[in-house]
Parts: C-alpha cells; structure tokens; sequence
C-alpha cells in the first residue's frame, strides 16, 4: 500500500506494541514457510483425484477448525482484545481472500505442469510484482537498489520461463505463467491482509492476526464449496474421500496462514516476503525427495538470481 498508508498504520500502533514483539515476524515467517511447503506437498498429493480447484479447497475448508482453535485460544490468552470489524477491515479481507483463493489454484496448476520447485521459486514473484504494482496504482518510490532486485528477479524468472530442452515437463512455459499469476495474486493478498489485520485491533496485532485467519478462511470455504458443488461436485466428493491427506493439508496450511498473517500485522510485507524465500530451496529438496524431481543447472542458476532479487527488492 501506499507511504501514506502505512505511516497513518504506524501511527495508531503503540510503543509498547511494537517494543514487545519488533522481531516476532521473523520466526513467524520462517515457520509459514515450512509449514507452507508441507501444506503444498500434500495439496499436490490430493490434486491427482480432485483436480487444482478441489485442491484449492482442501486448504481452506480443512483449515478452518485449525484455525477456528487457534482463535479461542487467542481470546483466552488475550481478553481485553476489543475487535472492530468495520469497513477498512471488511474490503480488506474480502480482497485478500479472493487474492489468495486464485493464487493458491495458479500456484498448484503450476506445480502440476512446471515442476513442485520450480513452481514454488515462481510464486516468489509475489514481491517484485507488487512492487511494480504499488509504482503504478499506489504512487510508492523505490530506492534503486530495489529496482535493480527488480530487473534481477525478471531476468530469473525469464531463464525460468524460457522453453528449453532442459524443461523437465511437456507443459513447462503453460506451468512458469500460472507460476508468475500466482505470484502476481499473492502480491496482492498481502497487503490486504496486512491492513486487514491492523485495521480489527491495531493494539494486538497477533491477536488480530490470528482472528483474520479464521474469519477469511470461513468466507473462503463457504464461497469455494459453494461453487465446486454446483459445478464441480466431483472434485468436492473426492476431496472427502481423500480426507485423510486433506487434514494434513488443512493442518499445516492453517498454521501456515497463521504464520504469515503474524508477520503481515507486524511488519510490511517486503521484508517478510523476502524472508519467506527460504521456501524455494526448502521446496526444491522436498520435491527431489517426495516427487523425485531434478533441477538442472540452468533451474539452480535462474533460482539463485530470484532469490537475490527478491532480496533486493526488499530494499524499498
């Protein structure tokens, strides 16, 4: 979001706030990302017989109870919570919710088709993508250093996208693009759901944090049964019958979202979408491991050149 934005955010956050938990984002993220990666790796594993939009679905519909605990046990720990769920907080939340809904069926259509890492390492793009974005509609300044992180992580995610011998799938440049739209959704998602959660409670921010999760994964899988049940109800019977690997997913993708929702309210989403890029070398070995894949040099190098542009761009 916009300068302006984000000071009048600073403003109405207390001292004592951002005293006490300055450096909680770090590990908050950290742990979104592993559990992230596991939550995809059992998504993947589900997609076979419910297809990506079934899969999509598994993420919400079975993270809810997850998440629905973590926020009683929120209350309990933090009563003199006093929630205001006004309209900054509702277009917010709505916003992101339908952002990440599209970014997670792109991030898994591309997994299908590029590869687990290579998908994983093209959902990166989230954050130069919502630099350029921020340019163009929010009038935000980057320094030139973040630009260069910019033009860096495009040149990666060219030598990614590029059709070569060396793709590993028939489907690979199809799988880079639902990659880059995953990417380009996720940059929007979060921002929403940073100001979302600042917007509920800015006095405790995990708190708010915690409660958005549960708020805009019950809209999200009200919403996404609805449709699959009129015009999909396959996908959903399969997601029930797989119910086993769909409560995996639910669980991590639940801790997942709590974990970055933490970080959002606590600090801007560059230097948390930043941090969250140890998901790509995370996801590289998983999907050697789980699904027997092999990156080739060109992939390595490529990744390698996201990864410190992505770092860069950081530097707003």
């Amino acid at each position: 979001m916009g300068d302006g934005a984000d000071w009048m955010v600073r403003q109405h956050r207390p001292a004592r706030t951002m005293l006490s938990f300055s450096f909680l984002w770090i590990p908050a993220t950290v742990a979104a990302s592993i559990f992230q990666v596991g939550r995809n790796a059992l998504q993947r594993g589900v997609m076979g017989t419910a297809g990506p939009w079934g899969a999509t679905l598994v993420r919400f519909l079975f993270g809810l109870p997850f998440s629905v605990l973590f926020t009683v046990l929120a209350f309990l720990a933090v009563p003199m919570a006093h929630p205001s769920f006004g309209e900054p907080f509702w277009l917010s939340a709505v916003a992101g919710a339908v952002s990440q809904v599209l970014a997670t069926a792109a991030l898994l259509a591309a997994m299908q088709r590029a590869g687990f890492a290579v998908g994983t390492a093209l959902q990166q793009s989230s954050l130069p993508l919502a630099a350029l974005i921020g340019a163009v509609v929010y009038d935000d300044r980057l320094s030139g250093i973040a630009w260069i992180g910019v033009a860096v992580t495009t040149v990666g995610l060219a030598l990614l996208t590029w059709p070569s011998k060396l793709a590993s799938t028939r489907h690979a440049v199809s799988g880079a693009l639902f990659g880059l739209l995953s990417g380009l959704f996720f940059g929007f998602s979060l921002n929403a759901f940073r100001h979302a959660a600042l917007a509920m409670e800015p006095d405790h921010p995990v708190f708010a944090a915690i409660m958005s999760v549960s708020i805009v994964q019950a809209m999200q899988a009200v919403v996404l049964t609805l449709v699959l049940l009129l015009v999909s109800p396959a996908a959903v019977k399969a997601v029930l019958r797989n119910w086993r690997n769909s409560l995996g997913a639910g669980a991590c993708g639940a801790c997942a979202s709590t974990g970055w929702f933490v970080a959002l309210a606590l600090s801007p989403a560059a230097p948390v979408r930043a941090l969250g890029v140890i998901e790509a070398p995370i996801a590289a070995i998983a999907g050697h491991r789980l699904f027997r894949e092999t990156l080739h040099i060109k992939q390595i190098v490529a990744g390698l050149a996201v990864i410190i542009g992505i770092v860069m761009t950081s530097l707003w």
